[in-house]
């Protein structure tokens, strides 16, 4: 069975799902919260790609993954991040309003970028030893708007139109997303072992990187900015967790690049990212506990 098959259906699944939760003052956190909310989306729609496309030159990665790391920077917010700040006692408000609105922009932003990348790469003659890579530009804007815009809209309608239901729906859908990328990466992780095992030295320094210095600039950009600590956590999961089922879809998918390959770097991402981010999320909530024992025995 061709897992197209199977990513599909996860990623718009986990889409209506993030249409459910929608409301129109997460997008009116732009204007309550500016400032954190141009900082955290800095940081995800322009911070973190540059960041994947200078680890891919100097690593020197072959054609295919260079593309599948810089693919997986240019994606929105995964919604698991709304989780993670929850647990982190971060702005989940701020996490949810940054997930919805990087999910719109990036419909056009990530077209734009995967597409000045691919002519780069191939204007320079770059060549991969698993074949040539094309982007069909205008196939990724419909494949865009087929699985993220019309399941957003039909979340978003669901709840106006059907609350009570949109609730239901939307506690049962929640307790799946974290479990599908952990099946969707596993499924294309165990197909394609041996070619993991073969590139695993630079391409997997290669995520751990990304995931890295995902957090350490998105927390340098919130002090430089003054934020908050609840802040700066926030913003710090929400541009470090990628949605990576949306990269595998544009990667496998036979109408965009159709590369079993290129899902590799967002494979490896989804599970480095999560373990990096358990462990950022504990070392914080040790550090709270820490200042309120502190704090206790000082009064």
């Amino acid at each position: 069975m061709n897992p197209i098959f199977i990513v599909l259906p996860i990623l718009t699944i986990l889409t209506y799902s993030l249409g459910l939760t929608l409301k129109s003052d997460d997008f009116k956190m732009l204007l309550k919260k500016p400032l954190p909310m141009a900082v955290g989306l800095t940081g995800q729609l322009v911070v973190l790609p540059v960041i994947a496309i200078a680890i891919a030159y100097f690593m020197g990665l072959d054609t295919v993954f260079f593309i599948g790391l810089v693919l997986i920077a240019c994606c929105p917010g995964g919604s698991s991040s709304n989780i993670f700040s929850y647990i982190a006692k971060g702005d989940v408000a701020l996490s949810v309003s940054m997930t919805a609105v990087s999910s719109i922009v990036t419909l056009v932003t990530l077209p734009v970028i995967m597409s000045l990348c691919v002519s780069i790469l191939n204007a320079n003659g770059t060549e991969s030893e698993f074949g040539a890579v094309q982007l069909p530009v205008g196939k990724l804007l419909v494949q865009n708007v087929v699985l993220m815009l019309i399941p957003i809209i039909l979340g978003v309608l669901t709840q106006h139109y059907f609350k009570n239901a949109a609730v239901k729906i939307s506690k049962v859908l929640s307790k799946f997303a974290f479990p599908c990328l952990i099946l969707l990466a596993s499924i294309f992780f165990v197909k394609h072992y041996q070619n993991i095992a073969n590139h695993l030295d630079k391409l997997g320094l290669s995520v751990l990187l990304l995931v890295v210095f995902a957090v350490i600039a998105a927390s340098l950009l919130s002090r430089l900015c003054h934020q908050s600590s609840k802040t700066r956590r926030t913003i710090v999961i929400e541009v470090a967790m990628q949605n990576a089922a949306q990269a595998i879809a544009i990667a496998s998918s036979p109408f965009v690049f159709n590369s079993e390959i290129m899902t590799i770097p967002p494979i490896l991402y989804a599970l480095v990212m999560n373990l990096v981010l358990l462990v950022y999320v504990g070392a914080i909530l040790r550090k709270d506990e820490s200042s309120t024992l502190i704090a206790a025995k000082t009064e």
